[in-house]
């Protein structure tokens, strides 16, 4: 019980902190973004999916970085699974030049993207999630009727520095647990990574 509650509250101080977003149990709205090979993507594209590991991430950030190849990792494993990763760079470039679209497609073709990388151009897509970091993880699985639900937000994992000294895999961990039909335990992480860069709205 104490569980639960520790994860209700860390829940509502996340989103609290936030300012707004999704919680876990919320139903997700579609939206519509473009690529990184100019094609524009929104979550209906994905008709066979059971859910989606959404990472709001970027270029330049030294934890986005560090946590490249393990999304890469999770893309590859999960897919087939019906749990592809869809990556969303919230970062204005005119606050970070580095996070331009061209950026945006060069590194995706140097490090190899195999999941779409999605610029949202108008900042409006991590304030629905309530995404504060890069990287800012949310688990979504598809329920009846196609509804998005959030089951974790958060962390990738305990360790950004290093990938084999990982002792907490938190986002698989849920992934897994969602699969096999049960609730993530804990839902709720604190994300760890660079502020999303916006320009204050007036």
């Amino acid at each position: 019980m104490k569980t639960i509650l520790s994860s209700v509250m860390l829940s509502l101080a996340i989103n609290l902190f936030a300012g707004e977003g999704y919680t876990v149990g919320d139903e997700v709205s579609d939206f519509r973004l473009k690529n990184v090979d100019g094609k524009y993507v929104s979550l209906a594209n994905y008709s066979d999916a059971k859910g989606f590991i959404v990472v709001f991430t970027c270029n330049g950030c030294p934890y986005a970085k560090a946590y490249q190849d393990r999304i890469i990792t999770l893309d590859k494993k999960y897919k087939s699974k019906g749990f592809p990763v869809i990556a969303i760079n919230p970062n204005d470039p005119s606050v970070e030049p580095g996070d331009s679209y061209d950026e945006m497609v060069k590194r995706s073709k140097e490090k190899g993207y195999t999941f779409p990388y999605l610029f949202d151009e108008k900042h409006e897509i991590f304030r629905e999630f309530g995404a504060t970091n890069t990287p800012h993880v949310y688990l979504l699985k598809k329920e009846t009727g196609g509804r998005l639900i959030v089951k974790y937000i958060g962390a990738v994992d305990d360790n950004y520095q290093d990938a084999t000294a990982v002792q907490k895999p938190y986002l698989e961990n849920a992934i897994n647990a969602v699969i096999s039909g049960k609730d993530p335990e804990p839902n709720v992480t604190k994300a760890i990574g660079c502020s999303v860069k916006t320009k204050q709205k007036t």
